[in-house]
């Protein structure tokens, strides 16, 4: 692993960039202005930017909720999202019947035409998963009941994003995949097809694909904060990774500083590594 301080220094090894956008361009609260200059300064000099997020929702969802918040349209090419992957196994199993968990209404775009009949847990078939019910209070220890229900009744368990935890401002808040990982100590069965699963590099890569890339993957970059799923995914996908520090681990690694030995520490506990890392994602 090398610390770099700004993506220029290695900018020129990459043609195509799948970045992560929660921890990476945005801490929850806001959009990182260093990062999206970053990925808007590759692409002027004819770099590709795929967004690959475990969002719990179709990409032109996720591309509005961006705009709302001050997006241009000069840092990516395009967007794929854990909803997207997501949909196709939904609509394989539509139309039920689902017992949805998750707020109620902030993923409601994920499920948008797909006509499942949403029923209580008694009557479901399966389970639908786009994340605790209210994250920013509860934990996956208040689902313990609930996962052990389901688990008795063997209730598939559809995981619409793998994250474990998300930066939420000076926070993390609980995911979904919190919960699923949980369901699956108990032996309950999941599907889960964002990252760091190969679903949704295939939906990536096909849009590269789209935009002209014919590289190989020696010229694909992915940027996260995740090691279970970006780090993890990269591996997986045989693409460099740049990790970036400041994310979901950015409080325990503040602690013992940014050395490349700390960061490899930090990451073995995960079981991955990253062929590059940085505090944050920014151009120089």
């Amino acid at each position: 692993m090398q610390i770099i301080d700004g993506f220029s220094e290695i900018s020129d090894r990459y043609d195509a960039i799948l970045c992560d956008v929660w921890g990476v361009i945005r801490d929850g609260h806001r959009l990182l202005p260093e990062a999206m200059d970053a990925l808007a300064r590759f692409r002027a000099d004819g770099g590709t930017v795929v967004l690959v997020s475990n969002a719990p929702r179709p990409a032109d969802d996720l591309a509005r909720q961006l705009a709302a918040m001050g997006a241009g349209t000069d840092s990516w090419d395009g967007i794929v999202t854990s909803g997207d992957t997501t949909r196709a196994a939904l609509k394989e199993r539509a139309p039920g019947p689902v017992f949805r968990l998750g707020p109620d209404e902030r993923d409601e775009a994920l499920f948008e035409g797909l006509e499942l009949d949403f029923v209580a847990l008694e009557a479901a078939s399966f389970v639908a998963c786009t994340g605790l019910v209210d994250d920013l209070n509860e934990d996956p220890g208040d689902y313990i009941g609930l996962l052990e229900t389901m688990k008795a009744r063997d209730l598939e368990l559809v995981c619409a994003n793998p994250d474990i935890v998300v930066q939420w401002g000076d926070r993390l808040v609980w995911c979904a995949g919190a919960l699923a990982r949980m369901y699956e100590k108990m032996g309950g069965r999941t599907i889960v097809s964002g990252k760091p699963h190969a679903p949704i590099y295939d939906l990536a890569e096909a849009a590269l694909a789209e935009m002209g890339f014919d590289g190989g993957r020696d010229r694909i970059l992915a940027i996260g904060d995740g090691p279970e799923t970006d780090l993890a995914g990269a591996a997986g996908r045989g693409i460099d990774a740049l990790f970036i520090a400041g994310g979901i681990l950015g409080e325990s690694l503040d602690d013992a500083g940014l050395s490349e030995a700390g960061l490899e520490a930090a990451l073995d506990e995960y079981g991955v590594l990253s062929r590059w890392a940085a505090q944050s994602l920014r151009w120089s």
